[in-house]
């Protein structure tokens, strides 16, 4: 799928006085089936929603699916002024889900949204949410900072004297060689694809703001102690999904997760690397809709 196709299925929706793009199923059948219940996807960096094309259809078949793009990425807009905090974007994931209407959902995160996840899991533990989390599902994402494998290109966007010349300086090539090199098998990710995450990084200026999006690494080690100490205080169900072959978010963050997190169940996907959806996504979906 385009995708130019992919921006048709969602609209545009405000949120604390910001342009989202959200995708909901529901409208894409053109039903208000409320019966379903309702799966919330949060996407990684420095991607989008697209990221969850393959796998949308069939998870549309068993949940009424919503995604978002976080502000800054994607087709959600992308102002220069903005701190772009982990905080900030659970704000505005809360707020949206609220503007909606969802009362329960599963929330299912992966990558950088996995550490928007622990933040609405933090305030979930201290009773200050108003939807309720049935399941929560975390798949890849370095919330133990201390053991990822950071690429050295988000090792120099993340640093506030390098950041913003390092963005201005990459380009296509440099983005498709760092992509690539996170899927296990190169040749699971097209051309197409790589072409298409580069339009929507590149979207509304999202090169003048790629580096201060880059700055939630830095974010993951100063809020350390509240987002693993949610984990390990937390009572929801939760799945992690990992793909044992990521280069980034390796395998050891899962297993450590599944010894702190008290009531949990790790699935592992082999021979598959930092985007299982895309790379795998057979397999991944199938854990997901498993209940």
């Amino acid at each position: 799928m385009s995708v130019l196709n992919w921006k048709k299925k969602g609209e545009f929706i405000n949120v604390f006085g910001h342009s989202i793009f959200v995708i909901d199923s529901n409208t894409l059948s053109n039903t208000s089936n409320n019966t379903k219940d309702v799966l919330v996807l949060l996407h990684g960096y420095p991607t989008s929603s697209y990221d969850y094309y393959k796998v949308l259809p069939d998870l549309a078949q068993q949940y009424r699916v919503i995604m978002h793009d976080h502000l800054g990425f994607g087709f959600s807009e992308k102002p220069l002024d903005y701190s772009y905090s982990l905080i900030e974007q659970a704000d505005i994931a809360l707020q949206l889900w609220k503007q909606l209407g969802l009362k329960k959902v599963t929330l299912c995160a992966h990558d950088y949204g996995t550490s928007v996840a622990t933040e609405i899991l933090a305030r979930d533990n201290m009773e200050e949410l108003t939807i309720k989390i049935k399941q929560l599902i975390l798949c890849n994402g370095s919330m133990h900072i201390e053991l990822s494998q950071l690429r050295t290109i988000q090792i120099l966007l993340k640093n506030k004297w390098t950041g913003k010349w390092v963005a201005k300086l990459t380009n296509y090539p440099i983005f498709r060689r760092n992509l690539r090199n996170v899927f296990f098998d190169k040749r699971k990710v097209s051309e197409v694809e790589l072409q298409d995450m580069w339009f929507q990084l590149e979207y509304n200026n999202g090169r003048k703001v790629i580096h201060l999006l880059s700055n939630y690494i830095n974010e993951r080690y100063y809020f350390w102690h509240r987002w693993i100490g949610a984990l390990k205080e937390s009572q929801i169900p939760t799945k992690i999904v990992w793909a044992r072959n990521d280069p980034v978010a390796v395998a050891a963050i899962a297993s450590l997760l599944a010894t702190e997190i008290p009531n949990n169940a790790l699935h592992w996907i082999e021979d598959t690397g930092h985007f299982p959806m895309l790379e795998n996504p057979e397999e991944w979906k199938r854990y997901i809709l498993d209940k």
